[in-house]
């Protein structure tokens, strides 16, 4: 029987994405993301910001660098990897990365001189065509207009 292993986290990304490719050419991207909590003490309501790193692999890394901008809101499911190593100084080390399987972005929104209401920017659309479901099961993308929605394909 497998461990259940599985993070739904919503935050902003904190930098542009970072693209590379492993040496097999599969598409990595890395996102950093900030996650706020609000919690209330007895001097009023104290903020908590927590930093995480993302990845996602194959279209769906090739789809989140073309959508990710710094400050864009998004949703992220996916789940928690460990990496172990030992340092140049002997000492072990680790780190916990999330892997994505899905992500959602918040609609980008600016400001139109006509009007004091915000809406949805048009900017550089994608099509659900082009970022199908990752090949290997992990990933999908959804673009909304307006809410966060998911996208069944």
């Amino acid at each position: 029987m497998n461990n259940l292993n599985s993070i739904l986290i919503e935050g902003n990304l904190v930098k542009d994405p970072l693209l590379r490719s492993t040496p097999r050419g599969t598409q990595v991207c890395t996102l950093s993301l900030a996650s706020n909590r609000y919690y209330k003490q007895e001097s009023g309501f104290e903020k908590e910001v927590s930093f995480f790193n993302v990845e996602t692999w194959a279209r769906l890394a090739d789809a989140c660098y073309a959508k990710g901008r710094k400050g864009r809101g998004v949703r992220v499911v996916g789940r928690l990897k460990q990496d172990r190593w030992t340092g140049s100084d002997g000492k072990p080390h680790s780190r916990v990365t999330i892997v994505a399987e899905h992500v959602e972005f918040r609609p980008e929104f600016k400001k139109d001189e006509k009007t004091t209401a915000d809406e949805p920017s048009a900017a550089r659309e994608i099509s659900f065509d082009d970022y199908p479901e990752a090949e290997n099961g992990e990933g999908v993308l959804a673009i909304a207009s307006g809410e966060l929605e998911p996208v069944a394909f």
